[in-house]
């Protein structure tokens, strides 16, 4: 299998799958002379892990981080720093109940990756859907947990704003209140609406999709490149490679669709200090793919999970008509734990543009205004 490494300058690798022994990634081309810990890339994970509430997984995995390398630490660091080689980080897999998936070994889950890994590799690790799994996410994260040292300054946080047809009221946005309740939901009077959906879709062994909203503050204007290397366009893959992920929007997205000129156009005056100010942020932070200097703002839609308690129709690798019905551990709405694995990816996309930008034009930011 190929494909399993992504950026460029900031580069990374996962390896690993749901029932094997461990997962992890190797994160190249960090700079050195970074702080870093495990018990800082432990923050990130802990906000991931399963079996926080009744509305995720119940699997129990601790996801404790392991740093194997590219980290070192004597009197003259000062305490752990990044060397600037290979960062490896493991997480050992503790909680697999592979005999839960003996009854589609040979059969396809209709939805999931099963047919598609089989049709491709002529061969595929059923236990838990293998590299298919969101298991792999963990690894992500925990690299993401080292791309924020090299943005330090940049604050990144996302919420889910809608499960099924449940949205949130915007003007009752609190960011504070997302880590406060199980669905990292900013808005508290959505919460209890979440709760007894999502209780009727998981008594009922069914699941739901969600949309998870991202926002970047602090990142300078600058970064990006306008033709191949679009900083939404780099957003937009990394945030469809998140498993179940069906669509991802910046900015206003597809509501854009709906506005005239004027209303979409992002007025621009002086500020007192000589900085440009936008009257709006229409295009999510983005412009001509370059960052302007506002929140960068990404909006990404999760799938229903596809393993259900429910018989659904499908073949077997024999050329079989046969009904599956999913058994285990399974979230009723992977939407909410893909918030920490959102913030992870842009995360990442953001160093890895900072690392472009800086290599490109000497900078960490945006030239000196006035232009000349």
């Amino acid at each position: 299998m190929s494909h399993n490494s992504f950026g460029h300058l900031f580069r990374i690798t996962t390896w690993g799958e749901s029932h094997g022994p461990a997962l992890g990634v190797v994160v190249d081309g960090c700079p050195p002379g970074l702080p870093l810990t495990a018990e800082f890339i432990q923050t990130f994970l802990d906000r991931r892990k399963p079996g926080q509430s009744r509305f995720v997984t119940q699997r129990r995995e601790d996801d404790l981080v392991e740093i194997l390398s590219g980290v070192f630490e004597d009197d003259r660091t000062g305490g752990p720093v990044t060397t600037g080689t290979p960062i490896s980080l493991l997480i050992r897999n503790t909680d697999q109940r592979s005999k839960d998936y003996g009854d589609i070994r040979d059969k396809y889950r209709p939805g999931h990756a099963d047919v598609a890994y089989d049709l491709k590799y002529g061969v595929r690790d059923y236990r838990g859907g293998g590299r298919s799994s969101a298991r792999e996410t963990a690894a992500r994260v925990a690299a993401g947990a080292v791309a924020r040292k090299v943005i330090e300054g940049v604050t990144i946080r996302g919420a889910l704003v809608q499960i099924g047809k449940e949205k949130i009221d915007r003007t009752n946005w609190d960011w504070s209140a997302v880590d406060d309740n199980p669905f990292f939901c900013p808005d508290r009077e959505a919460v209890p609406r979440f709760e007894a959906y999502l209780d009727r879709v998981r008594k009922a062994g069914s699941s739901v999709g969600a949309v998870i909203e991202l926002v970047a503050e602090g990142v300078p204007a600058g970064w990006g490149a306008p033709i191949y290397g679009k900083l939404d366009q780099d957003l937009a893959s990394a945030l469809m490679s998140i498993n179940a992920v069906k669509g991802v929007e910046i900015g206003e997205g597809f509501a854009a669709a709906e506005l005239t000129g004027e209303e979409n156009a992002d007025e621009m005056r002086m500020g007192n200090d000589g900085a440009i100010l936008h009257t709006s942020n229409h295009a999510g932070g983005i412009l001509g793919g370059i960052s302007t200097g506002q929140p960068v703002v990404a909006r990404f839609a999760v799938k229903p999970t596809s393993s259900i308690l429910t018989d659904r129709r499908s073949v077997s690798a024999s050329g079989e008509d046969v009904d599956v019905m999913t058994r285990g551990r399974h979230d009723p709405c992977v939407g909410i734990r893909a918030v920490p694995v959102g913030e992870a990816m842009m995360a990442l996309v953001l160093a890895d543009h900072k690392l472009r930008h800086r290599a490109q034009t000497g900078r960490d930011g945006a030239a000196a205004f006035p232009l000349r």
